[in-house]
């Protein structure tokens, strides 16, 4: 048996010949049994959904007979019998992942789509030997290898490839797509995302619907595209996100496959510890490790670290961050101190909705695997409790959110800010907090509200200050309610009152700040820092207007 653990590696036929494989292929039988026409199954990145896609191929494929003749001894699908094992080797398969397919312009992409249509036929060139492909079906395979296809040739050459391949083997084709929505959210980072939406509508469109040329087809990828934008008229779709029980333990590692890993290299010692870090997802009613993070672990001596960081791109995720309000990112904090959030989830994303649609950020940071289900509620709503999963998400959380706001400013900068506003030094901490505004509000059209900015450095100290401290937020205390405020739970140390005001125009600025700490003193804020026992509390009244700021601090 094959100890080495295989990262990076998706191609099913190297894993099993040189690595240790976690046992999936009971998805076949799966398939074998009851398949959709079309199946779509999203799951957040690096959950193995490529090398899945890799053990379809090699099972299915005319093509891979030969190498994958011993990859299934032992195996699920062999286990299952031979009433299974009889579809090895006997259908066409086209294999294809769009995750490369990405570009800043429209016209570049197109390329890139020309390119990898060209390499994709070119696998498949002796089928132009054969007598059953007729003139018209070579002549337009060559058009696709000799890069002299249209735009609408491109975008209908897949089911073109899926007629020749039928007429070849007189037998439907399998269609396999992983990373399905890759192009769709790169286009729509660059701004071209109607041109792409429009071929891949009929690139994807001619292929899956009433297409006699396909079996049928499986869809892998993060994000759940909305039918209306993409699969419009589409009727044999079935779509089975983590929110579903159908094929809820194909990607990523349940507990039984975790323990027999550990038992196969003889470190079962450390199943609490990948429990405690890597576990706690949930699809439909399983519970589900994170791939990657579990054979890192075990690949790096058993060394706990947040191996899942940097993994996925958050240009959506930073988008829709940067229009939450302050209670979303009230919501936000809370999840780090182990709150759950109740939402409604809205899967199909609609690209034009981002930033419109409340649900939408709740529904990102599930399906990217930020987030996990915890419960249903049970109302005649789609309704969920949501949560961090674990340990280690913990730790990517507070730095991959916080840099979806702020890009550019790593987590030092935020550090230095806290550690200036624990020491009163006001001037210092002014300069660095406009720093960040500066970075900040570009994603806004920054408009002078004291909520805008309550919600951002509620949203700072919340995601940034450990278990050490408590924030809070308009709470009473004295004669009014203070904006925030900081308790450490060490009495002995000090505390921070924070009071903002919005200034029509810069030359007010200082004016605000000073109406701010009178606020903090008149109303004797400071009243609930006495009641818990802390005596040195920095007093900071904040003004801002548009991103500058002005501070005054009192002790």
């Amino acid at each position: 048996m094959n100890k080495a653990m295989p990262i990076g590696v998706d191609n099913f036929k190297e894993v099993r010949e040189q690595y240790y494989f976690v046992d999936k292929t009971d998805f076949i039988r799966q398939l074998i049994d009851a398949h959709s026409k079309v199946t779509l199954i999203t799951r957040p990145r690096r959950f193995g959904k490529t090398l899945t896609m890799s053990m379809l191929e090699y099972f299915f494929s005319i093509d891979r007979v030969k190498e994958s003749d011993k990859l299934f001894h032992g195996l699920a699908i062999e286990k299952a019998g031979t009433e299974y094992m009889k579809y090895q080797g006997q259908y066409p398969v086209i294999f294809i992942s769009l995750k490369d397919i990405k570009n800043s312009s429209w016209e570049g992409m197109l390329d890139q789509w020309g390119i990898f249509l060209r390499r994709l036929y070119l696998r498949y060139n002796y089928l132009c030997a054969s007598a059953d492909i007729d003139d018209g079906m070579k002549e337009d395979f060559f058009r696709i290898t000799k890069r002299e296809a249209t735009e609408n040739e491109l975008a209908g050459s897949l089911t073109r490839l899926m007629e020749i391949m039928q007429a070849y083997y007189g037998k439907p084709v399998i269609l396999l797509i992983d990373e399905y929505d890759a192009p769709i959210q790169s286009a729509w980072e660059d701004g071209f995302y109607d041109d792409c939406i429009r071929f891949m509508r009929q690139f994807l469109g001619s292929a899956l619907k009433t297409n006699a040329s396909l079996d049928f087809a499986v869809l892998t990828g993060v994000l759940r595209i909305a039918k209306e934008s993409i699969f419009s008229g589409l009727n044999n779709l079935d779509v089975c996100s983590i929110l579903r029980d159908k094929y809820s333990t194909v990607f990523g590692f349940t507990l039984e496959e975790v323990a027999k890993l550990t038992e196969d290299i003889g470190k079962m010692e450390v199943l609490p510890e990948l429990k405690q870090w890597y576990d706690g997802y949930r699809f439909g009613s399983s519970e589900i490790y994170n791939p990657l993070s579990v054979i890192s672990y075990i690949d790096n001596q058993c060394l706990p670290r947040p191996y899942w960081m940097n993994t996925s791109n958050n240009s959506i995720l930073r988008e829709l961050v940067s229009h939450a309000d302050y209670l979303q990112i009230k919501a936000l904090r809370g999840l780090l101190h182990d709150t759950p959030v109740s939402v409604s989830l809205n899967e199909g994303v609609i690209y034009d909705q981002i930033g419109k649609d409340r649900s939408a950020l709740y529904t990102m940071l599930l399906t990217t695997g930020y987030l996990t289900v915890s419960e249903n509620i049970p109302t005649s709503y789609d309704r969920y409790f949501l949560r961090i999963p674990n340990e280690e998400i913990k730790r990517v959380y507070s730095m991959e959110i916080l840099n979806t706001i702020v890009e550019g400013i790593d987590r030092d900068t935020f550090d230095g800010l806290f550690d200036l506003l624990f020491t009163g030094q006001s001037e210092d901490f002014a300069y660095l907090l406009q720093k960040i505004l500066l970075r900040f509000a570009s994603t806004y059209d920054t408009a002078n509200k004291e909520s805008f900015y309550h919600g951002f450095m509620l949203g700072m100290a919340a995601l940034f200050l450990g278990r050490n401290y408590t924030v809070e937020s308009n709470r009473e205390s004295g004669y009014g309610r203070f904006d925030i405020a900081i308790f450490p739970k060490d009495t002995s140390k000090s505390g921070v009152l924070m009071e903002f005001k919005a200034a029509d125009s810069e030359f007010m600025l200082e004016d605000k700040a000073d109406e701010a700490l009178r606020q903090i003193e008149e109303k004797q804020y400071g009243t609930e820092f006495e009641k818990r026992g802390i005596s040195k509390v920095w007093k900071y009244g904040i003004a801002f207007c548009g991103k500058q700021v002005y501070v005054k601090m009192k002790i």
